[in-house]
């Protein structure tokens, strides 16, 4: 089976990529000619299987500390049929429970303890239910605020919509609150949106959450029970996310990306996006930028 190793570059280093590019297949000895997705954004190279892991060190080898990002894979199969992403650092810029904790005046407190779950040091339902209870008697107000300040990440829409017209399914499978997520999914037109519901009393937060939280294995579980449901093949997936919480769905996926990830998810992802913006996930999948949705 063909193999191929997809560069995609940064904002700091697309000035680097075409001659990056021609030293990598110059020193892999390739005959072809690369395959620009983007001019000096992204780009194919098509390797022999047997060669794909030496090729794939001796590209990462060349690029050094340039802005730019390397996933190789097999060229069958890789535009996929289902997107899942996670919400929070991923699809948006924010972790919404720091920005709700920005108001009382304990985002430290609160995004200590969210720092260490996504890196996976303590449990992911233990951190949560913490982080919640430190909101207690919060105005359901609050709520309303803090989604004023999401921010989405760059390439956000337009790998939602390209996605979309090319007949995938996508979905938003988050461990974070439904009060962003559906927010989000209807803004960006997700098919579905699964996340956790706060509990309110009175127009207030009452420093709890509703069983069942959407936990590491649930979001495993939501990709693989919305692939049966779409009737797609889990290889025929693509998962993203940043956390040690979205470790599980990414394994379980066709490919899984880890955006920017937090420390313990670089080193285990087998598949991530440190520099490029969201669109990097369609370039990984052979789209073009002609291709693309703005």
């Amino acid at each position: 089976m063909g193999m191929v190793l997809t560069l995609v570059a940064g904002a700091r280093g697309r000035s680097s990529l075409p001659s990056l590019v021609r030293a990598i297949a110059a020193t892999l000895g390739l005959g072809s000619e690369p395959n620009w997705l983007a001019p000096g954004e992204a780009c194919d190279l098509f390797l022999d299987a047997t060669n794909a892991g030496s090729a794939e060190m001796t590209a990462r080898a060349l690029i050094k500390g340039a802005a730019i990002d390397v996933l190789v894979q097999p060229v069958v199969g890789r535009r996929k049929q289902l997107l899942v992403a996670d919400l929070e650092s991923t699809i948006i810029e924010n972790e919404m429970l720091d920005e709700l904790a920005e108001s009382l005046g304990i985002r430290p407190r609160v995004g200590e303890i969210t720092r260490r779950a996504m890196n996976g040091e303590i449990d992911f339902v233990t951190a949560l239910e913490a982080r919640v209870a430190l909101l207690k008697g919060m105005k359901a107000q609050a709520l309303e605020e803090a989604a004023a300040r999401i921010r989405l990440t760059p390439g956000a829409r337009a790998l939602v919509a390209t996605m979309r017209r090319s007949g995938a399914a996508t979905a938003l499978v988050s461990g974070g609150f439904t009060v962003f997520a559906e927010l989000v999914g209807a803004v960006l037109g997700f098919d579905r949106v699964v996340a956790n519901r706060l509990d309110l009393v009175q127009g207030r937060i009452a420093g709890t959450v509703q069983q069942p939280i959407v936990t590491p294995e649930i979001k495993r579980k939501a990709l693989l029970a919305l692939a049966a449901e779409f009737g797609i093949a889990p290889a025929q997936t693509i998962a993203v996310g940043d956390g040690a919480n979205d470790l599980p769905m990414m394994a379980a996926a066709g490919i899984g990306v880890a955006f920017r990830p937090k420390p313990v998810v670089a080193g285990i992802a087998r598949w991530r996006l440190d520099h490029a913006d969201l669109t990097g996930l369609l370039y990984a999948q052979g789209y073009r930028k002609d291709d693309l949705i703005a």
